[in-house]
């Protein structure tokens, strides 16, 4: 059971911000869909629901998507689609179902570096930047490399609009359990990018396979080559979803349809 001391509704990030570190015991509120999974008190619950970072912004070069919009909203945004295809829906689309997608944030999301996060995989395959509130800009592959926690607030998640195809693959043992692996493809600049999340650690990058498929033509021999590639590359894990074993054959398979995906 989760208790709360005290209640937290913030107009501002300033003010959000400020009593979050202001006490040790303070925690963020985004969606909260996953705070029963646990038995604590929390001394201050910040609910960010009212700081204003609910948005998807299509700039010039950029595409913003503030840290307390819905995964559903993402999942029907027009301009994620128009911009970097279906990548970011299929990522979406079979989380739990649509109420839990409502209620669910992409900053609680990223912010907490889930390891079963499929949103994660496909933003780290589109080679996405976060901002936050006092931390700044940095790479959503810097954060998800740091060990701690910062304490801060994910403002909002940057995605530049230089993609030149996307996909994103999964496979699940029904259409809304979480993911056994998960795999995202982008081509960027005449760069691949190949992220393999759910393994079931957090999502990381195939950089040997990366740079193989980057250099050659891709068809079915290469992109079942860099299938292979990142089978020997990324390390997997067991649980109660798949063994190691699974996942290393699965990821072969994720790749290459998402390599010829991209290509088409």
């Amino acid at each position: 059971m989760i208790t709360f001391g005290d209640y937290l509704l913030p107009k501002s990030l300033d003010e959000a911000y400020s009593a979050f570190v202001s006490k040790k015991s303070a925690r963020l509120i985004g969606g909260g869909c996953f705070l029963r999974m646990g038995n604590r008190k929390i001394g201050l619950a910040i609910d960010l629901s009212q700081t204003g970072i609910e948005y998807i912004n299509e700039l010039e070069e950029e595409v913003e998507i503030g840290g307390m919009t819905s995964l559903r909203d993402i999942e029907t945004s027009q301009i994620l689609k128009n911009n970097f295809g279906n990548i970011i829906e299929d990522s979406v689309k079979h989380i739990i179902g649509v109420q839990l997608r409502n209620t669910a944030t992409i900053g609680a999301t990223v912010y907490s570096r889930y390891g079963f996060s499929d949103p994660i995989t496909a933003l780290l395959a589109l080679d996405a930047d976060i901002y936050l509130y006092k931390g700044g800009r940095i790479s959503l592959e810097e954060y998800l490399k740091e060990k701690d926690y910062r304490k801060d607030i994910l403002e909002k998640v940057i995605i530049k609009k230089n993609i030149k195809g996307a996909d994103f693959q999964t496979i699940r043992n029904s259409a809304v359990d979480y993911a056994i692996l998960s795999a995202g493809v982008s081509r960027i600049n005449g760069k691949y990018r190949i992220s393999i999340g759910a393994r079931p650690r957090a999502a990381i990058l195939a950089y040997e396979a990366m740079e193989y498929i980057s250099n050659v033509e891709v068809n079915e021999d290469t992109a079942t080559k860099a299938g292979e590639l990142v089978s020997e590359e990324i390390h997997f894990g067991t649980n109660n979803r798949g063994t190691c074993e699974y996942r290393k054959e699965i990821s072969k398979i994720l790749v290459k349809r998402a390599l010829l995906e991209v290509q088409r």
